[in-house]
């Protein structure tokens, strides 16, 4: 089963030198490809990635298209049978790539799956996601309610920051940073390919959205563990304009699942209220305590 691994980078030549560098060290036991699809940088030449790394096949765009654009690029170069969308700003610690396929050989019907992801403490990132309603949106609201509930029952009701990643399960979304699929898998996604209406976040979950709707099961499995690094900006308005994008992303995606009429603005109205709720509190601690809470 030869996997296409495809990197899409912008002005991260080191970050993604050091994931390519991760994955040639730790995958051994499923044959494979390395796609670096280099979105037009302006701080470095993307030929240093073939100095480096002869056996990489680099693709070089003409214009920044974002994450979505630059990968449909990456898989029209693709042999694999089996598609890997791996963020530049990823480490593989081991074989992590034999195994998930390995796993999705197994899972017959899998749209999108992916493996355990931490940040370089090794705190999860709770990349297993179920997608919004609103029962789910006053659960969560509810948290300290929902605490006493067992945690497995619990877990498996919620997903996101209720789940710890502890135990394999099907879910709804999983994140783009590293996404695993079957290539046949574009077939059933509108015009066979990844959706690129977004520039960057939100697409993980519109995409894991389109392959339910084919008939697909989206999984989590935590037998392999990547590091994910994930640094995002610890500026407050660097901060509220990435929750605003996110915010206008998910709200898109709510109106694609369900419409113009009252359930999507009912859970429109409830998730914007719990959203920029927690962004003040995220902003308040990070200005009194300067700690900043993921």
């Amino acid at each position: 089963m030869p996997v296409s691994v495809v990197i899409v980078n912008y002005n991260t030549f080191q970050i993604t030198c050091n994931c390519i560098e991760s994955v040639i060290k730790h995958t051994h036991s499923v044959p494979y490809e390395i796609i670096v699809v280099d979105n037009a940088s302006t701080k470095d030449n993307p030929d240093e990635f073939l100095a480096k790394f002869p056996s990489v096949k680099l693709i070089k765009s003409s214009e920044n298209g974002g994450f979505a654009k630059g990968n449909n690029l990456g898989i029209i170069h693709a042999a694999g049978d089996v598609i890997l969308l791996l963020n530049s700003d990823t480490i593989l610690t081991e074989d992590s790539i034999s195994i998930s396929a390995n796993k999705l050989a197994e899972l017959q019907d899998a749209g999108f799956i992916t493996c355990k992801l931490v940040y370089e403490d090794g705190t999860y990132q709770h990349n297993a996601r179920a997608s919004r309603s609103i029962r789910n949106e006053l659960l969560d609201i509810a948290r300290p309610v929902l605490m006493l509930m067992p945690y497995k029952q619990r877990a498996t009701l919620m997903l996101n920051q209720h789940f710890k990643g502890d135990f394999n399960t099907r879910c709804d979304w999983v994140s783009g940073a590293y996404m695993m699929f079957q290539k046949s898998l574009l077939n059933a996604m509108p015009d066979n390919k990844l959706d690129e209406r977004f520039f960057m976040y939100g697409e993980d979950e519109l995409w894991c959205l389109q392959a339910m709707k084919a008939g697909y099961t989206n999984y989590y499995i935590k037998d392999t563990t990547v590091i994910h690094i994930a640094n995002a900006s610890s500026e407050p308005d660097k901060q509220e304009r990435l929750m605003k994008t996110m915010l206008n992303h998910s709200i898109e995606i709510m109106r694609y699942r369900f419409g113009n009429g009252l359930y999507f603005k009912t859970l429109t109205a409830i998730y914007t209220f719990k959203e920029q709720l927690r962004f003040f509190i995220k902003r308040f601690v990070m200005k009194i305590f300067k700690y900043r809470i993921r």
